[in-house]
């Protein structure tokens, strides 16, 4: 009875990640911005036997900042939302998870074509990123390949590349299947939804139109890593040139042997809108570079780079962090144009507007 007792024992455990900022922006109209964030999380786990088990996740999203000119009455915002509310089950290469969570795939790293489920930044150093409402199965076969398949309901916002929102009471769906090939791993998706065009500034819309979409990626290690990472959607009404869309990046990244380890990654993204496909009236290139510098065991100076070959402009964000022993610090400075079409982002990327200096602590309990 020993071994099912000490499987059977579980107990809640209370974590969370406290953080504050502060930040000049040049170009603001209120150039100062002070804030804290705070995510309180909750995890509970239970095993059943050696191959099944359930575990339940609860944290909220906790954040409050002050935007302001010195002389000046400040502005004031403050937010409490869910972050994550979910339960999942496990039973041997099955799982099932169901509630507000994350849901993220691909192989693309900066510049993504298939995030379709989140607004995650690679400048944001806490990955932060709303969830989704729905269901997700996966199942895991012997040869590494798995299989996916989703239902979403009550989301309504916004993500990464979409031009429209979506019918908050309308059921999303769709799966995905990766599959291993040699020195790597390709993979489809697709995904339905029912879009909202009421934020579209365009005439005679029709208030919602089923979009489609269908998702490639693969990616490769052969001495430098390879990958490339595609979507194309299309929309069964009459948006204009936002009715057809089609992404693609393709990217590499290698370490070099300069020091302790020079990281550089560079990604180029197309980015195609029409009426019809293949007949594009918008076109729009990107290119991404990513580097990365340990200067000790608690140092590391990272450089984050694109440039927008379509209006040739382009964004820079350097960041130094240091770990102490229950903090990590980030001193950050960037430069980046205040409207970027096409892209969501939260609203912590949305203070990289312009050019300035961030200071951000993170303290996790």
């Amino acid at each position: 009875m020993l071994p099912f007792y000490i499987i059977s024992q579980d107990k809640p455990e209370f974590d969370g990640q406290l953080s504050g900022f502060s930040s000049y922006s040049k170009d603001a109209e209120r150039k100062w911005l002070i804030g804290g964030r705070y995510i309180p999380e909750l995890n509970y786990n239970h095993s059943f036997d050696s191959l099944s088990s359930i575990a339940f996740e609860a944290s909220a999203n906790i954040y409050g900042s002050m935007n302001f000119n010195f002389g000046e009455s400040p502005d004031y915002y403050s937010r409490i939302r869910p972050y994550r509310i979910w339960a999942r089950y496990t039973k041997g290469r099955f799982e099932i998870r169901a509630g507000l969570q994350k849901i993220e795939f691909g192989s693309a790293q900066m510049l993504r074509p298939l995030q379709w489920f989140n607004e995650i930044d690679p400048r944001d150093p806490l990955s932060l990123t709303n969830g989704v409402y729905g269901g997700l199965i996966r199942y895991y076969f012997n040869n590494n390949m798995n299989l996916w398949v989703w239902m979403l309901i009550g989301n309504e916002r916004r993500r990464g590349f979409d031009v429209t929102g979506t019918e908050k009471n309308v059921p999303e769906y769709g799966g995905r299947i990766q599959i291993p090939v040699s020195k790597g791993e390709i993979a489809l998706s697709y995904h339905h939804r029912k879009a909202n065009t009421n934020n579209l500034l365009l005439p005679e819309l029709p208030d919602n139109s089923a979009e489609n979409r269908i998702g490639v990626d693969g990616k490769w290690d052969v001495g430098p890593g390879l990958w490339f990472e595609g979507s194309i959607s299309q929309m069964d009404k009459d948006l204009d040139f936002l009715t057809s869309q089609l992404l693609g990046t393709i990217g590499v990244d290698y370490t070099f042997s300069l020091g302790s380890g020079l990281y550089m990654s560079v990604e180029q993204m197309f980015m195609n809108y029409g009426q019809r496909h293949f007949d594009y009236q918008e076109h729009f290139g990107i290119i991404a570079l990513n580097l990365g510098y340990p200067l000790s065991y608690f140092d590391r100076l990272s450089l984050i780079s694109s440039y927008n070959w379509s209006n040739n402009d382009g964004t820079i964000f350097l960041s130094y962090e240091h770990q102490f022993n229950k903090l990590t610090t980030y001193l950050m400075l960037f430069y980046a144009p205040e409207t970027q079409p096409f892209v969501e982002s939260t609203e912590f990327i949305q203070t990289f507007s312009g050019s300035g200096i961030q200071l951000l602590v993170v303290f996790n309990h």
